[in-house]
């Protein structure tokens, strides 16, 4: 009855990665539970994730084949364009969410056009702005570039306003920082840099009033909602970005908090059901409005479920 922070499955995002082919699913070694999925199963999953009262997905796709400047990230027939389309003929109510960034579609893993051993952020910006526009006009509901490349906001925005789209809305990974809990993810999404790392564009972990400034400047620029990736490291970031704007916020449980989790799991080293529910509380308490997690399908049953 005095409880100050209720978590619900209508506050939980559920990442999918997607591959190509047809009723063909890979297991992630490193994430154990999740899975690399094609577009037919996606739209099956997002029935069930849906059936739960989870509101929303959050789509990631690795091509068959990659090139240096990610060209498979705009086709009209890429792996995440085929999966918005195959989700919203199934399930019309999913919102459906699209990553966009390059890194799953280079062959150097980094997240944009690069010269020698640097990342050219202007140059990045006309090729993320042909990836949005191409999820968007597959159906997506929301455009989330996870770059950080500066001004992408409000180049996505200008972009997608005069291809008339103005109902696709920016989810902003503003506050993405340089962390140690990625590597499961980029054994799921392919996407390890292969020279150097991403720590001239990503956040310094040390940084905390430079999240501010981000959050501010991609508001500026026309952002809908904001992220903080990760979560858990970060929750006092979550708590001062919720205390100082008044736009939805997101947070991002990343992969190496959820593999962590089902580690110590099953090695019996903690109750895992319960370390869920009370991470996914916290971040839910330092001011998420959104929780994006691979602990989602799973939360929401229990959640559903009363237990």
């Amino acid at each position: 009855m005095v409880r100050e922070t209720v978590l619900s499955p209508a506050n939980l995002v559920m990442p999918l990665f997607i591959h190509p082919g047809k009723n063909r699913t890979e297991p992630i070694k490193s994430m154990p539970g999740i899975s690399r999925i094609t577009a037919d199963l996606a739209a099956r999953e997002c029935s069930e994730i849906h059936r739960l009262g989870i509101p929303a997905v959050l789509l990631f796709g690795i091509p068959a084949s990659k090139d240096a400047k990610g060209t498979g990230a705009w086709k009209n027939d890429g792996v995440v364009q085929n999966a918005v389309r195959a989700i919203k003929k199934e399930v019309p109510g999913m919102v459906v969410i699209t990553d966009v960034c390059l890194c799953e579609y280079t062959s150097h893993g980094h997240c944009g056009v690069v010269s020698g051993d640097k990342v050219l952020n202007d140059a990045t910006l006309e090729l993320l702005a042909r990836m949005a526009e191409s999820h968007a006009q597959a159906g997506a509901d929301i455009v989330a570039p996870s770059d950080m490349m500066d001004g992408r906001v409000g180049f996505l925005r200008k972009k997608l306003d005069s291809a008339r789209l103005i109902d696709t809305s920016i989810l902003a990974y503003s506050a993405k920082y340089a962390s140690a809990f990625y590597g499961p993810f980029r054994d799921a999404a392919d996407s390890a840099p292969s020279f150097g790392d991403r720590a001239s564009y990503q956040m310094d972990p040390a940084n905390a009033r430079e999240a501010m400034r981000e959050v501010r400047l991609d508001i500026e620029e026309g952002a809908d909602m904001v992220m903080v990736k990760p979560a858990l490291a970060y929750l006092d970031i979550i708590r001062r970005i919720r205390d100082s704007f008044d736009v939805p916020l997101a947070a991002y449980n990343v992969s190496g908090e959820y593999s962590m989790v089902k580690a110590a799991g099953s090695g019996k080293l903690l109750d895992e059901k319960r370390t869920i529910m009370e991470i996914l509380t916290s971040i839910k308490r330092a001011g998420a409005d959104i929780i994006i997690t691979y602990h989602a399908r799973e939360a929401a049953a229990w959640l559903t479920r009363k237990e």
